[in-house]
């Protein structure tokens, strides 16, 4: 393709800049052949000229189309350079925030310098079992593909992570292994997941520092093998580390610090424990005082500290081996404080009592004297002699420093074999996984041996990556038979051969070090000498002779030569490691001492730092340390680095390069500096060049044909899609070099689908200006047409109105002129009117005046007589009151003197003698008469003196009150000789009132007139007030108004808060029952890893079990739920063997595991506690909500409980009268006793002897059916006639005695048997109604579904070609004529079935009838005996046999019964033929005999054994929906039977009578009932289980990948790693898949007759399921992200709506499950621009989190370059938005939450003793009672 085509006006460019690196730019002419420079228009507006070299053509890089901008994978862009990877992944990174991207087959990961919620368990979850190109990119894809291909390829994997320091390297390391131990699990209790994740903190606080570019920088490489079992489960790890940077541990640079460990100590320092270590702040030490940085920000060393310590813990490693390390770093420090002085050129010397060196060493155990002198001197050794040499102080000083590098370096390794002995296992090792955390290419200032051996190591990795790279390209193109030509490809062996062959750098270092004067000045000389002119990659700096220059695959790096023979060397004094060897430490000395090496799992052992271990064979010892110390760091580090290569090529790597995107931490903040330099140095780029110089762009046929079917014509669409293919790319694309056809994917060059996507957005462009062209000419025409119509219709009017004005004013003119004249006429007679009325207003106004005048006088005259009239009446009456008063005193006064005197007469007369006895003359006599009775009544004197105190004490009290009113009547005496003095006075005082009189009435006359002033004025003030009291009235009634709209409102208020804590409450309650279902779930988890580590226990073991005995019938119900074993346990002997063999296998596995059985049983009961309280909670607030409503009905209530009490009072009232009566009669029975005649007698005689007639009428009866019974007895074995005709005829005189009430009670029985008759019969025909509706029911389903499957069938076959047609169509008829021909098979074998049935049952009625005949012939050989004594018959009607619903078998038959009713039934004969839950009450039938025979061990045994054995068949078929279903419908059918017949009350509401005589009697299986409520919550969740890895591999393809409006959504290009095609390939599942899925569940569910509540609950999680899968999907998927897939999945959704509506479930909430996934959807398709826009997002989207929308809106790609993208500032619009919301921050949902099932009580209407038990079921030996 010419250039000129590709570079036109308006093509966008890529030109190089020295800020942004690469800035984009724009044609503004189209460019020629001859053009010496281009005319380009940057994005600021600026315009400049890109000069062009004539020779080279050096033309910018074609810029991608918008479409192809974002995408996951790198491979996937046109044009693959660097600008285009650069440009990609700062879109992704900034605008859509993701980090992980594809580049190929490597993983870019761009560290985001911030937390994001893409690590959780439900992200592990969603990328299990995906393919690598399935969903967007992620370490867990990878690490997903790594443990996919180990299982598949049985072949070993490594994930190689590499990057800069601080890229984020061992964060992304750190969650591969999580994925692993969470997808794997681990094999062992122990989690080795944990314990790798445990180690993390102890190797970053001994290998990490903090350097000018990260806080937290590893300056180690390690290489963790995950070991995993053949069942691909962890089973343990190993750790090899690499290149150690000892030399920080002594020297650190500018704002860089030592190991992290160091500064924890310090600043632990003050705790008790570390006293004895003599430490104090960071700054007094000179080792970690030199960056002069020993504070991170926001990191609390303290703090660190304790997480290393818990994490040495965890691993093992004891609290005194953590002291003794932390000993060892402490003496460390203190060695480094040692301070060396000069004693003279030559030696040196430590001042005597140096406190630093007397610490060290006393932490480490040596003497003073011996550590002093080595650190100043060395021994020499010759062949006849040995010397010791004192050292300056500066050789001295760098031997100090080497000894603390060794022994920490030591300690180092120390720490990694123990951590690898904490990670290993005993198990067989099957395959492993290993992941590469090491550092990156790197390139510093000043360079110095550990950059030269990390560039050494990046290196050999980058030869390995290019070759697998090349290999996997050359792969791909020979499976798709491509043409394969050789890629050129940057090869760096040279490089490598440079380092590592003979004569390279290291051997070069190896041998200046053996000499005995080397320096690195000789050192940098040999190598100008060797190199310089014959390799091109080594060069010599212009300005200095110590330091060369090699050209890497990144970039060139200068290296100082300085300290690299020192380095190399890593010498350290022997004489200071004896010393160290004799210490009295333990640990020090365990340090030092010889070891065997320990393999690794893969035959390698961990190598460490600077000492990295050599692979050697088991068996051999290890050189001696002087010789390893002679061997050097350089050699070292080469072979370590050749083993890790071999490890590498014996695997499949998989590749994570992480990228720091700046150099200042900030939050996704993109330096493109920086990104480009590290994308040459870690390879991408490399890729990229490797890729885009073979084809890069591949697409399938199917694919090729969707996209690009716009440029394709109908004559050119073929039936084989792949030819169709060929012939319009040859036709689009001349150049045949640009493409070729491999087997299933088309193959282009660079650029190429950069202009299909040109030539399909060209065809598109004409298609839309088309239909605008169209459209606009049919809206101009319809514009004009209505315009017209217009016009006329204004036109019409127009005239029309012109018309009526003229008649409108003609009219008004006559009209005028009438007015005028009666307008002339109502004048005059207004006004003379006007006169008439004021001459009639003035004489009315005058006459009344006159009249009011006169009526004045009048009225005054009146009142003056009657005011005279008034006050002489009340003169004259006062007058004549006092003169009686005055008179009635004076007698009162005269006649007390008089009784006062004879008064005084009588008292004289009493006191003479003479006078006594005159009046007491014929007394005497009487006197002595009583005198006699004095005695006789002495006592009741006493009584009567009692009295007669009291008396006198009263009367005493009354003479007072008496003297008192003497006193006053005195008193009153002398006032009235007052007032008689008085009346003169009065008189006198009478005529002045007189002259007073006269004055007052002068003053009433002025009082009058003010009245009548002040009268006006208060009725003017009274209008006044009563207008004020209206407007008060009117503000009361709005007063009034508002208080009852505020009562009305608080009332709402309140009733909403109450449903708001009621619905929280629900919530709480639900979330409790979510708690204890989920603990069920992990209680029956391990009940089956028990049971499986039980049967491997009894595998392994060859003990023999003698036999068994019964479990103990006292174990509780409970117990009976958590057994893991059958009713019957093994003997004591087999017990103690297979305990012994557990013993010995692991006993601490056991022991963990009982313990946690037992928090789990004791969690779980405190989670019922817990939901009982719930419960009760609730029904709390529900009573308060009671309370509150009662409340509003107060007086309604009042007057209730009013009524109620008055009914009590008088029902007490009754009731007393009864106990009153009973004890009236009583006691008159008592009292008259003797007289039988009395009516209490009578009464209870007559009560006495109707009860003795009732109980001899009962009597009788029992006696004439046990009679009746004895005598057929005996007529049936012909027995004496005439001693059986005796008793019947006696008894039949008995009967014949009976009363009318027993003639009555025998009707009533023969009644109550046809009434009971007729009901059966009823209810028969009611069942046969139901059955015969049901069938229907069936039938119209069935012919339903078969309509829509020909209309499916119907549909596809249009879409299909017409020879693809006819063979579908014929394929599809076979395929009903065999179902047909199936079904008619079934039906024919069950006829078959029945006539043998039928067979059977004739032959047993014949041999009945052939009896019966032979006993009719016999029983007519005597026919005398008849005549002789007849036989009377009974008048007692018969019944035939009734059952009490029971079933009764053997002890021994319970195993049998178990085994044909669970174990082996066959659940789809069942649901089929017999009648739903029939093994639920066959158990309940067989339970309740064992019940009524009170049989308390049968019942327990029968309950365990149900339980057990339930267990046993959903463990055996757990797997089949149709048999967990049918158990869940039969556990919850035998729950429900435990329920309805218990007795309680509460579940007896619905039984009819006969099912109430049913109830259990002797036993209370409430406990029981609990334990078969969670075997059903445990069946249930096992149906979710089973149910979701039924849908799981359906929902993504059904609901997203599949188009189910064909052609709506396109494809856009892919990369290599290839997704799921949208388009409806063979095998794939689609929407239909699901409904038919669906709807089989929903049929089996029905057929098996569960309870429709609990279907709506199972299609409520289905849909749960469907949504969240269908969302979480959605959200990791940026293709799926687009309008036209929103459209896909509303249309889907509304089809699993029609699916409930058509069954009838769009009540049970599964609708409300989908709400997230529909507001998605509409997500998709709304406008997103405006912030309009955005506040409609803001309240549509409630059911989603803001992390979803985000996400959403993040991922949002459009299919075509008409839609747009969604602006980073409408995302920020958005989340400030919804910052208020409170909601959890988890992006996903959890597909693994379950709902919390209920079972709500469902009782069945079948009446037991109507069940009839199947031949089929095997179940002979039960008999019916």
């Amino acid at each position: 393709m010419a250039a000129s085509e590709l570079y036109t006006k308006s093509a966008r460019v890529w030109i190089p800049d020295a800020e942004e690196v690469w800035k984009s730019a724009e044609l503004t002419k189209d460019y020629k052949n001859d053009d010496a420079s281009l005319q380009l228009l940057l994005e600021d507006g600026a315009n400049i000229e890109y000069k062009l070299d004539k020779k080279i053509k050096n033309l910018p890089y074609l810029r991608n189309p918008d479409i192809l901008v974002g995408e996951n994978d790198l491979t996937a862009l046109s044009y693959l350079h660097e600008p285009a990877v650069l440009h990609n992944l700062k879109v992704r990174f900034i605008d859509s925030k993701l980090i992980y991207t594809y580049c190929g087959i490597v993983l870019v990961a761009i560290n985001p310098y911030e937390t994001l919620p893409i690590y959780g368990t439900d992200i592990i979850n969603a990328y299990s079992g995906q393919n690598m190109g399935d969903m967007d990119p992620h370490i867990f894809a990878v690490a997903e593909e790594a443990y996919k291909q180990m299982a598949r390829d049985e072949r070993n994997q490594s994930i190689i992570v590499s990057g800069e320091s601080g890229a984020g390297k061992t964060v992304s390391a750190k969650y591969a292994m999580r994925y692993f131990a969470t997808v794997s699990g681990s094999a062992s209790e122990a989690n080795v997941e944990e314990k790798v994740l445990a180690s993390n903190p102890i190797m970053e606080a001994i290998g990490n520092a903090k350097t000018t570019r990260n806080d937290n920088s590893s300056r180690f490489g390690k290489y963790i093998e995950i070991g995993f079992d053949s069942r691909y489960r962890i089973i343990g790890a190993n750790m090899r580390t690499y290149l150690l940077e000892k030399s920080r541990v002594v020297f650190q640079a500018d704002e860089e610090r030592n190991y992290h460990i160091f500064y924890q100590l310090c600043a632990s320092s003050h705790l008790p424990e570390f006293k004895a270590l003599r430490l104090s702040s960071a700054n007094d030490f000179l080792y970690t005082r030199q960056g002069r940085s020993p504070v991170i920000d926001g990191v609390d060393d303290t703090k660190e500290l304790c997480t290393t310590r818990n994490a040495f813990t965890l691993l093992g490693i004891n609290e005194s081996y953590q002291m003794g390390l932390f000993q060892v770093l402490a003496a460390i420090l203190h060695l480094g404080n040692v301070e060396i002085k000069d004693k003279d050129s030559d030696s040196s010397l430590i001042p005597p009592n140096n406190r630093h060196l007397t610490a060290f060493c006393e932490l480490v155990g040596v003497t003073y004297q011996d550590m002093a002198q080595w650190l100043c001197h060395r021994k020499l050794k010759t062949a006849t002699e040995t010397y010791i040499k004192p050292l300056p102080r500066l050789q001295a000083t760098n031997a100090r420093d080497a000894l603390s590098k060794h022994i920490y370096a030591k300690l180092f390794n120390w720490i990694v074999e123990h951590v690898n002995k904490a990670l290993i296992t005993n198990v067989k090792q099957h395959s492993f996984i290993g992941v590469l955390d090491i550092y990156g290419f790197e390139t510093f200032e000043i360079n110095s041996f550990e950059q030269f051996c990390i560039n050494y190591a990046n290196e050999k990795l980058q030869q390995q990556f290019n070759m697998h790279v090349f290999k996997l390209e050359q792969e791909e193109y020979m499976k798709e038979q491509i043409p394969w030509t050789l890629i050129d490809f940057y090869d760096n062996q040279p490089c490598i051969n440079l380092i590592e062959a003979k004569m390279g750098i290291l051997d070069l270092l190896d041998e200046e070090c053996k000499m005995p004067k080397g320096s690195d000045d000789s050192w940098a000389q040999k190598l100008y000498n060797t190199h310089l002119k014959t390799c091109s990659l080594f060069e010599k700096p212009r300005m200095s002779n110590r330091a060369f220059i090699i050209q890497h695959f990144a970039d060139k790096v200068e290296y100082q030569c300085e300290g690299f023979l020192e380095k190399n060397k890593d010498t350290v004094n022997e004489e200071q490691i004896n010393v160290l060897k004799a210490s009295k430490f333990d640990l020090l000395v365990e340090l030092f001492q010889d070891e065997l090496k320990a393999t690794s799992p893969t035959g390698q052992v961990p190598g460490t730092g600077g000492r990295t271990r050599l692979s050697i064979k088991p068996g051999k010892s290890r050189e001696t340390s002087s010789k390893e110390h002679k061997k050097t760091v350089g050699c070292q580090f080469r072979n370590s680095l050749q083993m890790l290569m071999e490890t590498l090529n014996a695997t499949t790597p998989h590749y994570v390069r992480c990228i720091k995107p700046n150099d200042f931490k900030l939050a996704f903040s993109f330096d493109p500096k920086r990104a480009v330099q590290q994308l040459r140095a870690c390879g991408v780029l490399e890729t990229i060049r490797i890729s885009a110089a073979g084809f890069p762009s591949r697409w399938t046929y199917q694919e090729f044909f969707s996209r690009y079917r716009v440029l394709m014509k109908q004559k050119d669409v073929l039936p084989d899609k792949k030819l169709t293919c060929r012939n319009v790319l040859e036709k689009l694309v001349q150049d045949k070099d640009k493409y070729q056809f491999g087997k299933t994917k088309i193959f282009f060059r660079a650029g190429q689908v950069a202009y299909l996507e040109k030539l399909r957005a060209d065809k598109l462009r004409v298609a839309c200006i088309r239909i605008q062209k169209t459209i606009r000419c049919w809206l101009a025409r319809k514009k004009y047409l209505r315009m017209r119509s217009a016009a006329i219709t204004i036109q019409r009017f127009t005239r029309g109105y012109q018309a009526r004005c003229l008649a409108k004013f003609l009219r008004r003119t006559q009209a005028a002129t009438i007015i005028q004249k009666y307008q002339r006429m109502v004048v005059e007679r207004k006004r003379y009117r006007q006169k008439q009325a004021a001459a009639l207003a003035m004489q009315t106004i005058l006459r009344a005046y006159l009249a009011r005048q006169k009526y004045k006088a009048l009225l005054r005259e009146h009142k003056a007589v009657i005011i005279q009239k008034r006050i002489r009446g009340w003169l004259a009456r006062c007058w004549y009151k006092r003169c009686l008063h005055s008179i009635v005193y004076l007698q009162c006064c005269i006649r007390r003197m008089k009784a006062r005197r004879e008064l005084k007469k009588l008292k004289i007369e009493a006191r003479s003698v003479e006078h006594f006895k005159k009046l007491n003359k014929g007394m005497e006599n009487k006197i002595m008469q009583l005198q006699r009775k004095v005695d006789d009544q002495h006592k009741e004197n006493r009584v009567i003196s009692e009295k007669l105190i009291g008396l006198e004490t009263s009367y005493g009290a009354e003479s007072e009150r008496l003297r008192g009113e003497l006193n006053r009547l005195r008193g009153v005496e002398e006032d009235a000789k007052n007032k008689a003095n008085q009346v003169t006075s009065l008189l006198e005082e009478l005529e002045r009132l007189k002259r007073e009189l006269t004055v007052t009435q002068q003053e009433k006359k002025t009082i009058e007139d003010w009245a009548q002033t002040y009268r006006d004025e208060m009725e003017k003030m009274v209008s006044e007030l009563k207008d004020q009291n209206g407007l008060l009235k009117k503000d009361k009634d709005d007063l009034n108004r508002l208080i009852q709209e505020q009562s009305q409102q608080m009332t709402e208020k309140m009733a909403r808060a109450i449903t708001q804590e009621t619905q929280q409450l629900v919530t709480d309650l639900n979330e409790e029952r979510s708690r204890y279902q989920n603990l069920l779930t992990e209680h029956l988890r391990l009940e089956e890893k028990y049971d499986d580590l039980k049967e491997e226990i009894a595998l392994s073991s060859n003990v023999s079990k003698p036999g068994h005995r019964r479990t103990d019938s006292t174990h509780s119900s409970n117990e009976s739920e958590y057994t893991y074993n059958s009713e019957y346990t093994e003997l004591e002997e087999g017990s103690r063997a297979s305990e012994d063999v557990t013993r010995g296998i692991d006993t601490s596995l056991t022991l963990k595991l009982q313990k946690r059985l037992t928090e789990l049983e004791q969690e779980k009961q405190s989670l019922r506690d817990e939901l009982e309280n719930k419960e009760e909670q609730f029904q709390r607030a529900r009573a308060r909500d009671d309370a509150e409503f009662k409340k509003a009905r107060g007086a309604e209530l009042e007057y209730e409980s009013l009524k109620r009490q008055e009914l009590e009072s008088e029902n007490k009232k009754l009731k007393h009268d009864l106990a009153e009566m009973r004890r009236s009669l009583l006691g008159d029975a008592a009292t008259a006793a003797g007289a039988p005649g009395s009516p209490a007698y009578n009464v209870l005689l007559d009560q006495l002897n109707a009860s003795c007639e009732e109980l001899e009428v009962r009597k009788e009866e029992v006696l004439i059916l046990r009679s009746q019974l004895v005598s057929q007895k005996e007529a049936m074995h012909h027995k004496d006639e005439k001693e059986t005709m005796t008793e019947p005829s006696i008894f039949v005189e008995d009967v014949s005695k009976l009363k009318d009430a027993d003639e009555l009670k025998q009707a009533y029985i023969g009644l109550k048997d046809t009434n009971r008759l007729l009901e059966h019969q009823l209810q028969t025909q009611r069942r046969g109604y139901d059955n015969e509706v049901e069938a229907l029911r069936g039938e119209l389903q069935n012919v339903k579904e078969e309509n829509n499957r020909q209309q499916q069938l119907l549909a596809q076959n249009l879409q299909l070609p017409p020879e693809a047609r006819i063979e579908a169509s014929l394929q599809h008829e076979i395929t009903r004529l065999t179902n047909e021909n199936l079904d008619l098979m079934e039906q024919l074998e069950k006829q078959d079935r029945t006539i043998r049935k039928l067979k059977k049952q004739l032959k047993v009625y014949s041999k009945r009838i052939g009896e019966m005949g032979a006993g009719q012939t016999e029983g007519q050989t005597s026919p005398g005996q008849m005549v002789e004594e007849p036989i009377h018959p009974v008048n007692i009607p018969r019944r035939e046999k009734d059952f009490q619903g029971m079933l009764e078998y053997k002890k021994e038959d319970e195993l049998k019964l178990v085994k044909n009713l669970i174990l082996e039934l066959k659940p789809r004969g069942v649901a089929v033929n017999l009648i739903p839950g029939l093994p639920a009450y066959i158990l309940f039938m067989c339970l309740r005999h064992a019940d009524y025979v009170n049989d308390d061990q049968k019942v327990r045994t029968l309950l365990t054994s149900t339980i057990n054995s339930i267990k046993k068949i959903l463990k055996k078929r757990g797997d089949d929906f149709e048999t967990v279903s049918f158990w869940l419908a039969n556990t919850c059918r035998f729950l429900h039977c435990l329920k309805q017949y218990s007795g309680d009350e509460a579940f007896m509401k619905h039984n009819t009578t006969r099912q109430n005589e049913h109830s259990l009697s002797n036993f209370d299986l409430a406990e029981y009932r609990q334990v078969i409520s969670d075997l059903a919550i445990q069946i249930y969740q096992q149906l979710i289980k089973c149910m979701e890895n039924i849908l799981q591999p359906m929902i993504v393809s059904g609901m997203l990948e599949h188009e189910t409006i064909q052609g709506v959504s396109g494809v856009k290009p892919t990369g290599l790693r290839k997704r799921t095609s949208s388009i409806a390939d063979e095998g794939t599942y689609t929407l239909d898949s699901i409904l038919r899925q669906l709807s089989t569940f929903h049929s089996i569910m029905c057929q098996h007759g569960t309870d429709p509540e609990l279907i709506k609950q199972v299609v409520k999680q289905q849909f749960y399921i469907i949504g969240a899968v269908t969302l979480n999907n959605l959200l990791l998927r940026k293709d799926m992200c687009s309008w036209s897939k929103g459209m896909q999945i509303r249309y889907n959704v509304s089809q699993l709506e029609e699916w409930l509506r058509d069954k009838g479930l769009m009540t049970c909430g599964a609708k409300e499950t989908l709400e997230p996934l529909i507001q998605a959807a509409q997500l998709l398709q709304v406008k997103k621009k405006t912030d309009e826009d955005a506040e409609a997002i803001c309240s549509m989207c409630h059911a989603l989190t803001t992390a979803q929308i985000v996400k959403v809106l993040n991922l949002y790609t459009p299919v075509n370059e008409f839609e747009e993208r969604v602006s980073v500032a409408f995302i920020r619009t958005i989340q400030t938005r919804l910052r208020d919301r409170c909601e959890s921050p988890q992006l996903l949902m959890d597909t693994k939450m379950i709902y919390p099932v209920t079972f709500p009580f469902n009782p069945s209407s079948l009446a037991l003793e109507t069940i009839q038990i199947p031949s089929s079921l095997n179940l002979g030996f039960l008999t019916r009672v």
